[in-house]
């Protein structure tokens, strides 16, 4: 009896998270189209055959904060291989406050103010920060990472995913 009880709790543990899967991975990103705080328009994901992160950010996060020179750094580094990043700053983020950050810190891809919080809810109603949205070339979102990035295992998904 009690074999039978684990075998089931095995075999239900294992169907939750084959359902939690499929949930999360290979999701295609949202037709969204945006205007940068520069004024350029976006679509959150163009084929341009690109790999894409986009992150969601304020100015108020001590996370967001600490983890953006790493973000300036890999988008340095990776974006003559097809890397682009989008920061879109959440709805409550004062748009001075944003503007201000960007030119202080010299953010080289493009920042879009999420004004009315839409873009967010896009992206099955993002609420903590950081949250980043990795996407492949394919357009298919691979990853949700919520706080902080490990850019130690971002370079190295990079360096597989730009270099195939």
């Amino acid at each position: 009896m009690a074999k039978k009880s684990i075998w089931l709790l095995l075999v239900l543990l294992t169907l939750l998270v084959l359902f939690f899967l499929l949930l999360t991975t290979n999701k295609k990103v949202p037709e969204i189209a945006v205007t940068s705080i520069t004024g350029e328009a976006i679509k959150l994901y163009q084929v341009k055959n690109n790999f894409t992160i986009i992150n969601f950010w304020a100015t108020d996060c001590p996370g967001c904060i600490k983890e953006m020179p790493g973000l300036v750094a890999t988008y340095n580094q990776f974006k003559g291989q097809g890397l682009e990043i989008i920061a879109i700053s959440m709805s409550y983020d004062p748009p001075n406050q944003v503007l201000n950050f960007t030119q202080k810190n010299k953010i080289p891809f493009p920042v879009v103010l999420d004004v009315n919080g839409q873009i967010a809810r896009s992206f099955e109603n993002i609420r903590l920060t950081p949250t980043s949205i990795l996407i492949d070339k394919n357009g298919k979102i691979i990853d949700k990472v919520i706080g902080e990035l490990d850019f130690n295992k971002l370079n190295a998904l990079l360096k597989k995913h730009l270099n195939s």
